[in-house]
């Protein structure tokens, strides 16, 4: 295996531990194990575990700016892009239901760990909120754009909280649900103000 492939690889499954047991319970030699790799291997690689959680954020980065891209190849038009956002609950509805929002656990953990690195965390966020805030622009709500773009992230991560922790699905397919109806009336009511009298 290569050095950048081995490389990759501790960073996948160090973002795999952090998210399922937590970046504070998760040692240098749990994240060599799962690789299979020797300590000295691993200290070639990354020399303390924050240099690895500044690299799985940058993946984490990585991963949600393609994912926003693919969005908006798929879809034509900024309502059913933001709805691909919504899905996003349910296409990870069980690693939520288990383990939380990955976005919202690392940044909440951070937090209470007064870690230098939680800013560069609260990075995930800002990109879905400048993303959506670019879509509601285009659905003609400029002036509103990121105080709606607040209103959905505030909405979806509040979802994820509860669905966690009362782990139940039809809860979770309501309140989808219920913020696809929200942004619907969100865009027929710009409609109706855009259209001539």
């Amino acid at each position: 295996m290569t050095q950048r492939a081995t490389r990759e690889m501790i960073v996948a499954t160090a973002d795999d531990l952090f998210y399922r047991r937590g970046f504070d319970h998760t040692s240098f030699a749990d994240i060599a194990t799962a690789v299979g790799i020797s300590r000295g291997n691993f200290y070639h690689h990354f020399k303390s575990k924050d240099d690895i959680l500044e690299a799985v954020i940058m993946k984490r980065l990585a991963d949600r700016a393609g994912m926003t891209a693919r969005w908006e190849r798929q879809a034509p038009d900024p309502a059913g892009r933001i709805e691909s956002f919504i899905h996003l609950l349910l296409v990870n509805g069980e690693k939520i239901r288990e383990h939380g929002c990955p976005i919202g656990t690392l940044t909440s953990e951070l937090a209470k760990l007064a870690h230098p690195a939680q800013p560069d965390a609260v990075r995930l966020f800002t990109l879905f909120r400048e993303w959506l805030a670019i879509q509601f622009s285009a659905l003609g709500q400029v002036e509103k754009a990121d105080q709606l773009a607040l209103e959905l992230l505030s909405r979806s991560q509040g979802a994820a909280t509860l669905y966690n922790a009362f782990q139940d699905r039809d809860f979770l397919e309501r309140e989808v649900a219920a913020m696809k109806f929200w942004l619907r009336d969100v865009a027929t009511t710009e409609a109706a103000h855009s259209t001539p009298q």
